[in-house]
């Protein structure tokens, strides 16, 4: 008995304080009281904070009238919700929920906490009218409402010491050793309640179809979204993953789940009528489609940003993410990093790579004053060690450039730095300004929307020569048809031109 008592008595211990540090609080759509990670209030800045760091790294779309559009939307199906219910705790029922468009060519929505819900305007491009639309904006304030984010933030500090332990024993997850992701904090942590669990994702799927059926739009109309989910795994040999193993319900399933629901709040005497297929193409007629070359593209090697009229070469087998705040530039191994940035808060190069110098945990080496392509800029090299102890090695370059500080830091291990220093310097010292008139005026593909004047195959619509490299296949799926399926004359058609 006393051996038990000792060996658990400190995870027990743990527990009391996790306990103590969550909140009970009735949830609006069940109306019981649950326990959560924060509260309501604690959520609201939460989502707050992180709702500036969705729009430096994505940027939001700007196009008041296709804003003001899913606002609007949005409007019918909030109204309808849990979080405007009148049992709702007033604290939550008079919360402002706000509804944004990104400027993202990803098809795909999310929800953070205290009631911030985005929309990327690459699902816009896929969805077929608006009560599709409507039916996921139900799904995401369904997650909203359900406080998935805070029940998944409870069970993460109920499961701590296991996750903790997993990481380890995992040796590796994304490239990232065990001894890593215990040093990451909060940084990382503070996304990982935007993986809901399978059930979360069954639950704002009903949710959804509840909130968007009271609001009289046809929810079953979201099932044609789904099915081109379905088609797309079959195409990319994704059908035979286990349910289990995905982290949404298997698209098959979300289809039964949804027609069922939605037939259960026609019978309840909802209408479900609406869809405006007119009124939603005439809506996104136009839009941007695809990525936006305007904010950074590559080619052959190359990396172009038109809108700021600069250039920089990068190492074709490397992965480069271009977000709206910084480009990242990493080799297979995942040890080898370019990371490249405005700095807004320096005026010189060299004050730009002495702020990084000045860290505490960074040891400087060489300095230099350098000047490539006849851009005045200062590089350094430094010494550094991470939380877990790998010691790793910097090379660093600032240049001043058409009014903008702009900032490489790249850095390896300190043992293989002089395999990838002149792939570093490279990189770096290529920054150059952009001259090439057929660069500098490139566009976006927008969507051209119109009316089949003939019934035929899909493909047959499409020109001979999709632009910027836009794929036909791609093009099939935001229509939610497959490339070789028969059009009936007078079907709505989304072309990117």
């Amino acid at each position: 008995m006393k051996r038990f008592i000792k060996r658990h008595s400190i995870p027990v211990f743990i527990l009391i304080l996790i306990l103590n540090a969550c909140v009970v609080q009735r949830s609006p759509v069940t109306g019981d009281k649950r326990a959560y990670g924060f509260s309501w209030e604690k959520g609201k800045e939460m989502g707050a904070q992180y709702a500036k760091q969705v729009k430096a790294q994505y940027g939001i779309y700007q196009n008041q009238r296709i804003q003001k559009y899913v606002e609007n939307v949005a409007d019918k199906v909030l109204a309808h919700s849990d979080l405007r219910g009148p049992n709702t705790p007033a604290k939550i029922r008079n919360s402002t929920i706000h509804y944004q468009v990104l400027d993202n060519p990803v098809a795909n929505a999310f929800t953070l906490p205290g009631g911030y819900i985005y929309v990327d305007r690459g699902l816009l491009t896929h969805l077929e009218n608006e009560a599709q639309l409507a039916m996921i904006i139900g799904h995401e304030t369904g997650h909203a409402a359900a406080r998935h984010s805070a029940q998944q933030a409870f069970n993460q500090k109920l499961g701590k010491l296991a996750l903790l332990g997993g990481a380890i024993a995992g040796q590796k997850l994304l490239g990232i050793s065990g001894d890593q992701i215990l040093s990451l904090g909060s940084q990382a942590e503070k996304f990982l309640f935007l993986k809901y669990s399978r059930d979360d994702e069954r639950e704002a799927d009903r949710l959804g179809v509840e909130y968007s059926s009271k609001a009289g739009y046809k929810a079953k109309e979201a099932v044609g979204f789904f099915q081109t989910l379905q088609r797309e795994n079959k195409q990319n040999g994704r059908s035979s993953v286990p349910e289990w193993q995905q982290t949404h319900p298997d698209p098959g399933e979300r289809i039964q789940n949804i027609d069922r629901e939605a037939q259960k709040w026609q019978h309840k005497g909802y209408k479900e009528t609406t869809v405006n297929t007119d009124k939603y193409m005439h809506e996104i007629d136009n839009m941007i489609y695809g990525e936006n070359p305007r904010h950074g593209f590559t080619r052959n090697g190359m990396f172009y940003h038109p809108d700021m009229k600069f250039k920089f070469p990068y190492p074709k087998s490397w992965t480069l993410i271009n977000t709206n705040s910084m480009v990242e530039i990493t080799n297979s191994n995942q040890n080898a990093i370019i990371a490249f940035e405005i700095d807004s808060k320096n005026n010189t190069p060299q004050a730009s790579v002495n702020e990084f110098l000045n860290q505490q945990g960074v040891k400087a080496g060489q300095t230099n004053i350098a000047s490539y392509n006849g851009l005045n800029g200062y590089e350094a090299r430094a010494t550094g060690q991470t939380q877990n102890g790998t010691k790793v090695k910097f090379y660093l370059y600032s240049v001043k450039y058409n009014g903008h500080i702009y900032r490489f830091i790249c850095y390896t291990p300190t043992g293989k730095f002089d395999q990838f220093s002149s792939v570093f310097k490279r990189t770096a010292d290529g920054f150059d300004k952009l001259t090439d008139q057929s660069i500098l005026n490139i566009q976006p593909a927008r969507l051209h929307v119109f009316r089949a004047n003939r019934t035929a195959p899909f493909k047959s619509f499409l020109p001979k020569n999709l632009p910027l490299s836009i794929k036909p296949k791609d093009v099939a799926s935001a229509n939610q048809v497959s490339l070789d399926e028969t059009i009936q004359k007078g079907t709505w058609l989304k072309v990117p031109r």
